[in-house]
């Protein structure tokens, strides 16, 4: 049995969450499909910088602002940048204005799942194939047999979206950097030296394209990227089951690092986790499409260098219901007015991102890093 939807929305994250809730704030619904089995299948990562002019925005257009700055983590907007000696060049504390307070991924999800009527996400439901419609619906096809189709399908659905073929070519490409993602957990009582250097909220130590970027969390761990400029296979090389072959592997790309900053690898509790960093093109766009759109990562994965991911997700999302209960009668003038401006924001946070990855990975890194929050 094929069951239709006038809005679906394939990948519940943050982005399409977002669109689910703003959609429902206006009386509109929508179905959301997620290939996870339930909420709890996985962790979903660590501490997200909520900008005030982006998920912010989002977050009020959501009904959800006075719920969210309940889950802020304070002092998370504290910053250090050190050298790969593990010198301080620039520091600056938490000054509680909250231009981008600090709150866990997996709350901030929570919060939206919550916010919707039950039923609205259907778990499970990975996505095999995507057809347009021949001047009708979509249909797609799911791995556990079942389909559905839908009047407008929005792919909300990462980096590798099995929507995006049906507007654009593009595939993410790799950046040169590889992240290799690990936890120091209670950190004040088991890690207090490792949990002095990051301090009480966003590290950055650089160096000759290596890095550490962490965070200190809401639970009290720091969640830690060694960040590596390698060719792509490099973690081919590593076996990641054996932790502490992973650890040795990696210290010997710091071996010439500050102790202090060794130790975050040296002391990691749990498994090495790499993850390699894909971009799509600054500035990707395409040709207006009828009853489909992307938002979040399906339309412009970038790497995490501006900090604008989850944000532009977000705002992504809440642009986009916001413009289909402005033009409820046209549709397709909606998308073409949400695609116009995303298309806009978009590209200037990843000519950002790419430009700050170069910054922080050059070898007279953090120089260039420290002009930038000098301007």
């Amino acid at each position: 049995m094929t069951t239709h939807h006038p809005i679906a929305i394939v990948g519940g994250g943050l982005g399409g969450l977002t669109l689910a809730r703003v959609l429902h704030v206006h009386g509109i619904p929508a179905a959301v499909y997620d290939l996870e089995s339930s909420p709890a299948a996985r962790g979903q990562g660590g501490m997200l910088d909520i900008h005030e002019e982006s998920g912010q925005v989002a977050l009020r257009a959501a009904g959800l602002y006075e719920e969210f700055r309940a889950l802020v983590h304070p002092g998370g907007e504290a910053m250090r940048v050190l050298d790969r000696q593990a010198v301080v060049h620039h520091a600056e504390s938490d000054d509680g204005a909250g231009r981008r307070p600090e709150v866990d991924r997996g709350r901030l999800r929570d919060l939206l799942l919550g916010s919707l009527p039950e039923g609205t996400v259907r778990w499970g439901a990975k996505v095999t194939e995507v057809r347009s419609g021949d001047d009708g619906p979509y249909e797609v096809a799911l791995a556990d047999g079942g389909r559905f189709t839908a009047d407008l399908l929005v792919g909300a659905d990462g980096a590798w979206s099995r929507v995006r073929p049906l507007l654009s070519d593009a595939q993410p490409a790799y950046t040169g950097v590889t992240m290799v993602e690990l936890d120091l957990l209670d950190a004040d009582a088991r890690h207090p030296a490792e949990a002095a250097v990051v301090g009480g909220g966003m590290l950055f130590a650089l160096g000759g394209g290596r890095g550490f970027l962490a965070h200190r969390e809401g639970d009290g761990s720091l969640h830690v990227y060694a960040s590596l400029k390698v060719p792509l296979d490099w973690a081919d090389g590593v076996d990641f089951t054996d932790t502490g072959a992973a650890k040795a592997a990696l210290l010997a790309e710091f071996a010439h690092w500050h102790d202090s900053l060794r130790a975050l690898v040296t002391e990691a509790d749990g498994a090495l986790t790499p993850r390699a960093i894909h971009a799509l093109p600054v500035g990707h766009r395409w040709a207006r499409v009828p009853g489909v759109t992307l938002l979040g990562d399906a339309a412009h994965v970038m790497s995490p260098f501006a900090g604008e991911g989850a944000n532009l997700a977000m705002l992504d999302g809440a642009e986009l219901a916001l413009a289909l209960a402005a033009h409820p009668a046209d549709t397709e003038a909606a998308l073409a007015a949400y695609e116009q401006a995303m298309f806009a924001r978009s590209e200037v946070a990843a000519a950002a991102s790419a430009d700050n990855l170069v910054l922080c990975f050059q070898d007279d890194a953090p120089l260039g890093l420290l002009k930038v929050f000098a301007g």
